[in-house]
């Protein structure tokens, strides 16, 4: 790329991507971004400098080679492209829709010290969405080895770890504990933001590399992990079980009709398409005032879910200041266009009920913040004297969860930490017990879709190291 361009690109804002407007999206579930047109990427594209050392392929979990998926758009070879993200990433259409780029690549991008970073997971939606559109290629594999290897979940950790493996040779299969696949994917995030057709299109890509399926097998119920490896003959086994357990506020009252946790609220919604009711026979009850309890992006999946359902106020119930809010700048953004009232700076004390046992407000308390706690953030203290009632007939409580505890609990010699997790050589991603890795929420709590799958794309490497090992000793 000559000077003269590069200078130029330096000049060059950000390409919008097209939305629904906000009082059109919040009557339906489909997609609020629609995506960039081919003379919108062809826009953004050329905003990329071409980096000499791109310090965005540092930002990426999945280690995606960024410059070299845009230089192909770039050039018009849109195969290329695609043929470049899927060397690192097996679920580009996702990533590019519900990846925090701003926070990973985006955010190291050189373009973005003088202007907007370049918009590395819109172009990345588009090569994903061109490829549905024009065909999905499957790539060469390896020969198969023959050697089996288990993964547990089919979320994105899971999903990952089976597609890396078994482009290696392995013959991989994944159980998973529910009727659909996709773990967090599928039941955790709303439909307008990832659609379940997105969703199905990635894992049968997964499928199509010779990776098996098996559903509704509950491992640690149906299969103990000692049952897998000697009854069934796998040689390793991935853990990518999520983090299911949610966390509840533990205040006076959360257990009257109309409290949900959010991943109830939203699995209802999403695994059993309750926002197709009557088409299906899932009815999800929303009152006409809702109080989301937290401020991450499960918040805001909840609130602006609970909105289309016909809530007529949503309001976000937290703690702390805007500035601390963890949830995607984008998804606050798209929750106050929708309507979504932010009460922060605030406490619930009690969750109050009427006399046949259903919400009919909270108690709350003002908050004030005090010097950092442990996480880095300005510990929330109690502003006496101002407590209020707030009227609202549902809750939903998104503070949270952990990891799930029915393998922990039913393989001896698995160790976890203080909240449940499943403790993990960081280099290898192997467990305590040999021949165990895991990976994901399971691993962390709950964190995002793509560290997810960078922590399954370091356990198939664990897995590759730990089964070739095996062979050398033998």
């Amino acid at each position: 790329m000559s000077e003269e361009k590069r200078k130029a690109n330096l000049q060059v804002e950000k390409t919008p991507i097209p939305e629904q407007k906000a009082a059109d999206r919040v009557q339906n579930f489909t997609e609020v971004a629609l995506g960039y047109t081919l003379e919108d990427m062809i826009n953004e594209a050329d905003r990329c400098l071409e980096c000499k050392k791109p310090t965005c392929i540092a930002g990426c979990p999945v280690e995606v080679d960024i410059p070299g998926f845009i230089g192909a758009l770039r050039q018009g070879d849109y195969r290329g492209a695609i043929r470049i993200l899927k060397g690192t990433n097996s679920l580009p259409a996702i990533c590019g829709r519900v990846c925090p780029q701003e926070t990973q690549c985006e955010e190291v991008c050189i373009v973005g010290k003088k202007r907007q970073s370049v918009g590395i997971g819109r172009l990345e939606r588009w090569a994903a969405d061109w490829e549905l559109q024009n065909g999905v290629e499957v790539p060469e594999l390896a020969p198969n080895n023959g050697i089996k290897v288990a993964v547990v979940g089919s979320g994105p950790a899971g999903l990952t770890c089976a597609g890396d493996l078994a482009k290696l040779g392995y013959d991989v299969t994944i159980f998973e504990a529910f009727h659909d696949t996709g773990g967090v994917l599928r039941y955790g995030i709303p439909e307008f933001r990832l659609p379940k057709a997105i969703v199905d299109r990635e894992v049968n890509y997964v499928k199509s590399l010779g990776v098996k399926l098996e559903l509704n097998v509950v491992v640690g119920k149906t299969y103990s992990l000692e049952c897998l490896f000697k009854q069934e003959g796998f040689s390793a086994i991935f853990l990518g079980t999520g983090a299911g357990l949610p966390n509840f506020m533990n205040v006076p009252g959360e257990n009257y009709n109309g409290v949900y946790s959010a991943n109830e609220f939203l699995t209802r919604v999403n695994l059993m398409k309750g926002y197709l009711f009557p088409e299906y026979d899932t009815p999800v009850w929303v009152g006409n005032k809702v109080a989301v309890v937290g401020a991450g992006n499960v918040a805001m999946d909840g609130a602006r879910v609970a909105k289309r359902l016909g809530a007529k106020e949503v309001y976000i119930v937290y703690r702390r200041s805007r500035t601390e809010m963890p949830a995607r700048i984008e998804e606050i953004h798209h929750a106050e266009e929708e309507g979504i009232i932010l009460k922060l700076l605030t406490a619930p004390t009690e969750v109050l009920g009427d006399d046949k046992g259903w919400v009919k407000g909270m108690t709350c308390i003002e908050m004030d913040l005090g010097e950092p706690d442990s996480s880095g953030r300005r510990r929330p203290v109690p502003k006496a004297g101002s407590e209020y009632f707030l009227d609202v007939d549902t809750v939903i409580v998104a503070i949270g969860q952990t990891p799930n505890p029915l393998v922990p609990q039913s393989t001896p010699g698995l160790k976890t930490g203080k909240w449940g997790n499943i403790e993990v050589d960081p280099e290898t991603m192997m467990t305590s017990v040999p021949g165990v890795f895991a990976g994901g929420d399971a691993v962390t709590g709950a964190a995002t879709v793509i560290e997810a799958m960078g922590a399954g794309k370091k356990a198939a490497r664990g897995i590759q190291a730990y089964i070739a090992e095996k062979r050398m000793k033998k």
